[in-house]
């Protein structure tokens, strides 16, 4: 894995090394450039979903970073503002709005944001390790991790930078339709969110395959 920086304790570079055990053996059956995805924003009822695919150096090492659900929001944001700023982290985002998602449906929507975000790779990998059941349709041999999140640190910093990014992308969705809350709940299903909804009716960014919006009219 490399020196870790002097900083970082012994526990955490121990922990960040067992983060990179399932690509160091994928490297040892001949592949090289090793990408991780993840995604987020599947469950909301309103706004896309983001996907991520990253591609870290050998030897990369940024203390703190985990599954971004384990992560606040601070904490989330000071490690993606350290990641995008690595020299050697290659990173693509894929994005599915809301009106493609009621025509694709949300799995289908899920592994098209993967496969975009891999194609705006800099690099091509030449393996892809993927969070969840399925793999985007590409020619590329590719694993499905379940947890993946937890368990490779490439799908980890992936799940971080599309978590940030759709939460940026929503910050702005609540500047365009303010009645909604989007700002404090990201587009999920919280009981404000529904009775906004039930208030002021869907917005365009709403999904109306979602649960209570199949009954609802724009």
């Amino acid at each position: 894995m490399g020196k870790a920086p002097s900083g970082i304790s012994q526990k955490e570079k121990s922990r960040l090394k067992r983060l990179m055990t399932i690509e160091e053996e994928v490297r040892t059956q001949g592949f090289e450039i090793v990408a991780g995805i993840d995604e987020a924003g599947r469950g909301p009822l309103a706004g896309p979903i983001t996907a991520a695919a990253c591609i870290l150096p050998v030897g990369f090492t940024i203390a703190g970073v985990d599954d971004s659900k384990k992560l606040t929001g601070q904490e989330r944001y000071a490690l993606y503002r350290e990641i995008i700023s690595h020299p050697g982290v290659d990173y693509g985002i894929g994005v599915v709005e809301a009106a493609e998602i009621d025509q694709l449906n949300i799995h289908r929507a899920t592994l098209e944001a993967m496969r975009r975000a891999v194609i705006r790779l800099t690099k091509k990998p030449d393996f892809l390790l993927v969070d969840g059941c399925h793999v985007p349709d590409l020619p590329i041999p590719s694993e499905s991790i379940v947890e993946g999140d937890q368990k490779v640190l490439a799908i980890a910093v992936a799940s971080i930078l599309a978590k940030v990014i759709r939460d940026h992308i929503m910050l702005g969705y609540d500047d365009l339709f303010p009645n909604y809350g989007l700002r404090d709940h990201k587009g999920y299903g919280t009981k404000k969110h529904r009775e906004a909804i039930d208030k002021y009716g869907p917005s365009p960014i709403h999904r109306m395959s979602f649960g209570q919006m199949k009954d609802k009219k724009r």
